[in-house]
């Protein structure tokens, strides 16, 4: 169990039989009546986000997820291969499963699989990844009308914008949280 008083951004819960994963919290304490949390939750399986108020000391149970470091194989189709670096086991996830986590996924690429009671429920790939650049259109000197980027295909056929000095061929490290380039890798 844990007490709505120790909420951190990041911690768990189980809340109307479903996993919870506390975003934002803020302690409230108004001049008239009882302190309370105003907690933004995002449901671990299906990533809606909800707005929830408790009591100030309410007890909710803590959702333990286990979180093994697995290696990407490879994907047939819609699915995904994965082996854990420790058993060697394999196992195969949807592309719901993975979410947008599929147009940065390079092969032997290690991420953390999230599960709860033996139930896969997430994969949380690196921050940054390194991939290469396969298609974009030179960059035009002083064509800054469009704030100096362009688009870019990736090698896993995601699109980022990149600056106009980025070439065909050139790796590149994205941030896999907001899906933008960071910088040309060293």
């Amino acid at each position: 169990m844990i007490s709505t008083n120790d909420f951190k951004t990041g911690v768990t819960i189980e809340l109307d039989g479903d996993i919870w994963q506390v975003v934002e919290f803020q302690h409230v304490k108004p001049g008239k009546g009882s302190p309370f949390v105003r907690a933004k939750i995002r449901n671990v399986r299906t990533g809606a986000v909800l707005e929830r108020t408790f009591d100030a000391g309410e007890k909710l149970p803590r959702a333990h997820l286990e979180t093994r470091e697995m290696q990407y194989l490879y994907n047939d189709g819609d699915m995904y291969t994965f082996m854990d670096n420790e058993t060697y086991e394999q196992i195969t996830l949807n592309k719901e499963a993975l979410g947008d986590g599929v147009l940065y996924l390079k092969e032997n690429t290690v991420c953390l699989v999230q599960s709860f009671n033996g139930q896969i429920i997430g994969v949380q790939l690196p921050n940054t990844v390194v991939l290469e650049v396969v298609e974009t259109d030179p960059g035009v000197r002083g064509d800054t009308a469009t704030g100096g980027s362009k688009p870019a295909k990736l090698e896993t056929g995601a699109v980022v914008k990149v600056p106009l000095f980025v070439q065909q061929g050139e790796k590149v490290v994205i941030d896999t949280r907001t899906g933008q380039y960071l910088q040309r890798a060293q």
